[in-house]
């Protein structure tokens, strides 16, 4: 009686480990969505009009003016 028990408990432990790793995999999803729209959002709006970067060289103290254009949204 004790061995079904044992069995029993450690049964219902697997599951509650299974679903646990089922939430986290859903969390997981939502958060890979929420960044693949922010980074759709950007790049659309990159698209849609110029961005530009400033960098200064840490070697020569230069400004480096770098402007990223695009004239169409990707398409799917």
């Amino acid at each position: 009686m004790a061995e079904k028990a044992t069995k029993a408990a450690a049964g219902a432990g697997k599951a509650q480990d299974i679903e646990r790793i089922k939430q986290r995999l859903d969390m997981l999803d939502n958060r890979l969505d929420s960044i693949d729209s922010m980074v759709t959002a950007v790049a659309e709006r990159i698209m849609l009009q110029p961005v530009v970067l400033n960098v200064i060289c840490p070697h020569c103290g230069k400004n480096i003016e770098i402007a990223v254009i695009g004239s169409a949204k990707p398409g799917k």
